[in-house]
């Protein structure tokens, strides 16, 4: 697993990243995150397509920032 992305990094992030990088950016492992998505409990916006989940990076950011 890769060091823990600094809040100004994911703001340089594309419109939307996988699952494996927005758990790493709050801290969860990515398995706990797309069951969490799979329940529909995400703290994230995610888009679904089939079996691929992308997560918002926006809501990611507003996640972090705490709004």
């Amino acid at each position: 697993m890769g060091a823990v992305p600094t809040l100004d990094e994911i703001r340089t992030w594309p419109a939307t990243v996988g699952v494996p990088e927005a758990a790493r950016a709050i801290g969860v492992s990515k398995s706990y995150l797309y069951d969490l998505v799979k329940r529909g409990e995400a703290p994230v916006s995610v888009l679904s397509f089939g079996a691929r989940h992308r997560v918002v990076t926006a809501s990611l950011v507003r996640l972090l920032e705490g709004a």
